[in-house]
């Protein structure tokens, strides 16, 4: 007993790291020990429930040790997310575990692989969605071991990961036996190997760059919803006032302009579109007379009013009729001219309440200022043009799925721009791990990325990965840089998430074959 609590606890502890700013190579070995748990037990039915016991445990823990600082937002965020995670590693582990005890090694780790990637892939592109733990994102600190995710995207991380994991297991279950060990360092060195040769010859496409500047304005997230508005537009101004004059492009952060604007042509009046709005017109005055070649880039509420039949699901209604509230992008120039882009990948429980659960569920609604439960949803990414350069202006958390970030790059984007608003969870990893999974995306696609957060981290990051210039906890200030731009794409930009699509297939077979083999044996003819 005392054994297996130890190696729970000791899973639970190689599977952390990587998401509290430490090294992510002790994932390799993060599943051993739990192997070993599965494969003390025997087939009978009380012991796949005392390995369910044990398994439960040690994810638990692992979601405990890294989402922890969700509970400075709200307490119920860490537990809801733990439930849902463990129950979709418990569908994987244990399906695994089931089949190792009735069917061929070879069979049950198969299993075990493409159903880890299998039920990752279903947190993605689920109603509920919370990708944070995909086991490939725990590389986000050690990007020079993994440029080749411009191949696979993170779930080759994930699947890198899972065989280490089996392949040091077997070698630890024969420990004389040097192949079995060479095998599992093989696997270990040779995709770094292949890393390091694939960093050394990447060359940046030979086409200009752009110069851009990052705002932190160090607004507590808390005060901005209901805080002094004016006190806010001042901020933005002061610090807009202070950007050099040749930025060609202006970051502001998530949700930076306080209040709500009806689009299209964002009215301060909630009702109906009268004109943009005072502020909006400060700042096309303000870009007009010091960065009249700038587009200024910056998160706003917005509103949009439906006619009769033709609202979304996501709508509300009110006296004049229905429409949605959208967490939006910006595309400011000293013309005047808009451009929008609605967040696509929304945060659950604080943005997205899945509206087939919203009504039984509305007592568990997390408030965190602003518009909470269910705001409009935005269909993909977008990207705005401003004199001959394109940018993917990404919001957040949709920098957290990297085939929804594709697409951004997939409608022209030559650089990526996220705004944020990381300060919800104090100065705790949670905004550090957001930051440095940004770093992932960068090499998926190949995008250098500009990250302006409204306090948190802002800054820049080279499309191999490497972090520039940046701006922490509580800091204000601004940061200018040359941003080179690329419009070439890859394999992974233009696939997707293939890895993962193609395990649910796999692994569809792997159970069918399971239950052909076990009626088979059943039935004597397989000895």
């Amino acid at each position: 007993m005392l054994r297996r609590f130890a190696a729970v606890l000791l899973s639970a502890i190689l599977l952390a790291p990587g998401w509290l700013g430490a090294s992510g190579f002790t994932l390799f070995a993060g599943f051993v020990p739990l192997l070993w748990i599965s494969d003390s037990y025997g087939a009978s039915h009380r012991d796949w429930w005392r390995i369910f016991g044990w398994a439960t445990l040690t994810f638990v823990l692992w979601n405990a040790l890294t989402v922890w600082w969700i509970w400075y937002a709200t307490p119920v965020g860490p537990i809801a997310a733990t439930v849902v995670s463990t129950i979709l590693n418990l569908i994987a582990f244990m399906l695994f575990h089931t089949v190792s005890k009735r069917a061929p090694k070879a069979l049950a780790y198969v299993t075990l692989v493409t159903a880890w990637i299998t039920t990752e892939y279903w947190y993605t592109v689920g109603d509920i969605s919370w990708p944070w733990l995909i086991l490939g994102n725990g590389f986000s600190h050690e990007v020079w071991a993994v440029q080749w995710y411009e191949y696979t995207g993170v779930f080759g991380g994930s699947l890198w990961v899972l065989v280490v994991n089996i392949l040091l297991f077997e070698a630890w279950k024969e420990r004389r036996n040097l192949r079995k060990w060479i095998s599992a360092a093989a696997a270990i060195l040779l995709p770094m190997a292949l890393s390091a040769g694939i960093l050394s010859m990447w060359k940046q496409p030979d086409e200009g760059s752009v110069r851009v500047s990052i705002i932190q304005p160090n607004v507590d997230c808390y005060d901005k919803f209901h805080g002094d508005a004016e006190r806010q537009e001042q901020n933005i101004l002061d610090l807009l006032g202070q950007v050099p004059g040749d930025a060609r492009f202006i970051l502001l952060p998530e949700t930076a302009v306080p209040g709500y604007y009806t689009e299209p042509d964002l009215s301060d009046n909630a009702w109906i579109g009268t004109g943009p709005g005072s502020f909006w017109l400060q700042l096309t005055d303000s870009l007009r007379r010091n960065h009249p070649d700038a587009l200024l880039i910056t998160g706003a509420n917005t509103i949009r009013r439906y006619a009769a039949g033709t609202q979304t699901e996501t709508a509300r209604r009110d006296r004049l009729g229905y429409y949605d509230v959208f967490n939006s992008a910006v595309g400011l120039d000293s013309a005047g001219r808009i451009q929008l882009h609605h967040k696509g990948r929304l945060v659950i429980g604080v943005e997205n309440t899945p509206t087939w659960i919203f009504d039984v569920l509305r007592f568990l609604v997390i408030d965190l200022g602003g518009v909470v439960g269910q705001i409009g949803k935005g269909l993909h990414g977008s990207a705005f043009e401003h004199d001959g350069v394109t940018v993917g202006p990404a919001i957040c958390y949709e920098g957290l799925y990297g085939d929804f970030y594709g697409d951004f790059v997939r409608r022209g984007a030559q650089f990526m721009a996220i705004v944020s608003n990381d300060g919800w969870w104090g100065d705790t990893p949670g905004y550090r791990h957001l930051f440095s999974i940004s770093r992932l995306r960068a090499i998926e696609h190949r995008r250098a990325i500009t990250r302006s957060a409204n306090t948190g981290m802002s800054g820049f990051i080279a499309p191999t990965g490497k972090v520039g210039q940046t701006l922490g906890w509580e800091e204000r200030g601004i940061l200018t840089a040359e941003v080179p731009l690329n419009s070439e794409t890859t394999v992974y930009t233009r696939y997707g998430d293939y890895l993962a699509r193609m395990a649910q297939y796999v692994l569809l077979l792997s159970v069918l074959y399971f239950i052909a083999y076990r009626v088979k044996r059943r039935n004597h003819l397989v000895n």
